[in-house]
């Protein structure tokens, strides 16, 4: 059985609350895979050792980790947060920056310390800006079908379905929405089918004269719209539990 972790970097556990949010079709996931890490959702996987003055709670990362998915940017300003994705990475034959935070960087990338609300740390990476990671799932939060989608693929090990994400992995990092104008419509290469505007997750996307108009004003460099746009690589096959 593949062995699964999930990882909790800087982020607002949304992409967790995404994948418990498939209802139905968790259980069935979870029969599929051994989710031998996650501080949120498996607790009966956290040995608790009680002393004469304290409780202790061992959340230590398990060894020979199949596929770990990796939630949140990674705070440089916190030396425990660096230590634990480069045990990850050591330790896990696939890593995946999952949702934006992990893939881009996305809003932590673009917070400033010392305001409120909080982070109080300043410096936030993608994951893979700190380790080398195999693949990307954009989104704030990525979609259930969509994570549905990837882990059953991850499983299966279908290569062919999993090339976008591992393309966005290798080129996503610093994606915006001027991917589309630098990549998309300078080139005239847009078919103004309107589909990232339909992705965009804040509505940072107008479609204008059959063009999309991006407003980075809203923009959280989440990269989810050129991820979606057909005119790039896009996931061929649709998975279904049986």
């Amino acid at each position: 059985m593949v062995r699964v972790a999930h990882v909790h970097m800087s982020a607002c556990t949304g992409c967790l609350i995404s994948l418990a949010d498939t209802y139905e079709k968790l259980p069935e996931v979870l029969s599929l895979i051994d989710l031998v890490y996650c501080i949120t959702l498996a607790d009966e996987k956290t040995k608790v050792t009680e002393t004469d003055d304290k409780i202790c709670i061992d959340r230590a990362y398990p060894d020979d980790v199949d596929i770990a998915l990796v939630e949140g940017s990674v705070c440089i300003d916190d030396k425990h947060s660096v230590e634990l994705i480069k045990e990850v990475r050591a330790k896990s034959k696939i890593v995946v920056a999952f949702g934006s935070c992990a893939a881009t960087g996305g809003v932590n990338r673009l917070g400033r310390g010392g305001q409120s609300p909080q982070p109080t740390h300043n410096s936030f990476l993608p994951v893979g800006k700190v380790v080398k990671v195999d693949f990307a799932l954009p989104g704030c939060a990525p979609s259930t079908e969509s994570i549905v989608q990837f882990v059953l693929a991850a499983v299966k090990g279908d290569m062919e379905y999993l090339k976008a994400y591992a393309d966005f992995a290798a080129d996503g990092m610093d994606a915006c929405g001027m991917d589309l104008v630098q990549r998309v419509i300078s080139p005239s290469l847009c078919m103004g089918c309107g589909t990232c505007a339909a992705a965009c997750q804040t509505r940072a996307i107008t479609m204008q004269d059959g063009r999309p108009n991006i407003n980075m004003e809203f923009c959280i460099n989440c990269g989810l719209c050129s991820f979606q746009c057909p005119r790039m690589s896009l996931p061929k096959a649709v998975y279904r539990l049986e």
